[in-house]
């Protein structure tokens, strides 16, 4: 691995950590301090994917006609700021469920771009034939975020309140930019042969929708956000109001995702070289189901509190030993001049299943209980493991060499 990628996964780590501490502060702060009910918590949670699901496609073509770093550093800091403005705001009273879906709303804008330009700068970093091998380390690195993130989050909210606790992710957002101007990596600005912005969107959406292994792999991670996403409020709102799990206990059950992500993305790469990353993606499309089928049977006390760990522990194990794989096939498999508008294709609809999903979940725990929502997704998250399991991606292999993308070379 080259210097550069080694510096820039140092940023994406020092971010990681407080996503995962605003994650479970956020919610708290939403139903602890605003009073939030399960459908308003759903809608704070899609407002951040709102703007994947408007402007996704859009994010990809211009993404693919600029250099890709400045946008990462632009993003970093704008995102930074946007996050210091929730506890200055509750210090001055006028913090409320509205604001705060705002707040969300812009701070997803800014993601869009950060990740558009992300996924799209890694190939710049590393051959195709490491591509499998860096999204693990990445994907290892997120786990363990995953892992620290949430019990750093409990004891912050404890110690200091959700509202201050957010600030650890708006000083991690401003350190992973410093560390970005410091990547070093040859990036010619991207040459286009059309202006023609509708013909470019086309041109991306077509390379996903009509690739035969990319398109059923991007239409079951559609199906997968979708349903995976019914169940992030819901969860939340079981844990905290219905069972009485504290912030602590909370932050708990979350690190074991965040323990399963790292077993997962540790055995990931030799999975993949030895069964293919196809059959490693499916493997990992059943586990999401098998873990949330647990949750209905949880309950207050120790029991229940063993047995959401227990799902939050397969749920992890399940994303983090497929999620390299996906990457690195998708990456590998696309001309670097369709990468920003691949990325945010299948990104931005994927996001823009949560916009639905995640207030789809909440009004339905309103409606009947919390774990009838749960079986409905459980039930969506099988057909789309049955799906994908009957489709091309089964029998992926990872290309040597990628369409279209020069070797990685250090800027003098």
């Amino acid at each position: 691995m080259t210097h550069a990628f080694a510096r820039f996964w140092a940023a994406d780590t020092v971010s990681l950590v407080g996503t995962h501490v605003t994650t479970l502060a956020l919610g708290v702060l939403a139903m602890g301090e605003l009073g939030a009910s399960s459908a308003e918590l759903g809608l704070i949670q899609a407002a951040p994917w709102v703007p994947y699901l408007l402007f996704g496609l859009l994010a990809g073509v211009l993404v693919d006609r600029v250099r890709r770093r400045p946008v990462l550093i632009g993003a970093d800091l704008a995102r930074s700021a946007v996050l210091g403005m929730i506890p200055l705001l509750h210090v001055a009273g006028v913090l409320s469920v509205p604001v705060l879906v705002g707040l969300m709303a812009v701070f997803g804008t800014l993601s869009l771009a950060y990740d558009a330009a992300h996924q799209s700068f890694l190939p710049r970093l590393v051959p195709a034939s490491g591509l499998t091998r860096a999204n693990a380390r990445m994907e290892q690195t997120r786990a363990t975020a995953q892992s620290v993130g949430p019990m750093v989050a409990g004891w912050l909210t404890k110690a200091v309140g959700a509202p201050f606790a957010i600030v650890v992710d708006a000083v991690s957002y401003l350190l992973s930019a410093l560390i970005l101007t410091t990547v070093r990596v040859a990036e010619p600005v991207p040459r286009s042969a059309s202006r023609d912005l509708w013909g470019e969107l086309r041109s991306g959406l077509a390379w996903v929708y009509r690739h035969p292994v990319l398109s059923p792999l991007a239409l079951t991670s559609h199906t997968w956000f979708l349903f995976n996403s019914m169940v992030t409020p819901v969860f939340a709102f079981l844990m905290y109001r219905e069972l009485g799990f504290d912030e602590f206990q909370m932050g708990l059950v979350f690190a074991f995702g965040g323990v399963g992500s790292v077993v997962g993305a540790s055995l990931s790469t030799r999975a993949a070289e030895r069964f293919g990353p196809g059959a490693i993606i499916v493997l990992g499309r059943w586990l999401t189901p098998a873990a949330y089928a647990l949750v209905p049977f949880s309950s207050h006390g120790a029991t229940g509190l063993v047995l959401l760990c227990a799902a939050q522990f397969t749920w992890g194990f399940g994303v983090g030993i497929d999620g390299p794989p996906e990457m690195g096939y998708r990456q590998a498999v696309t001309p670097d001049h369709l990468q920003g508008r691949m990325n945010a294709t299948i990104r931005s609809v994927n996001r823009g299943m949560i916009v639905l999903g995640a207030p789809l979940g909440g009004a339905l725990a309103a409606v009947t209980s919390t774990r009838t929502a749960v079986w409905v997704a459980v039930a969506g998250l099988l057909a789309q493991a049955a799906a994908i399991t009957l489709s091309p991606v089964r029998r992926a292999r990872q290309p040597e060499v990628a369409l279209g993308t020069e070797p990685p070379a250090a800027a003098p």
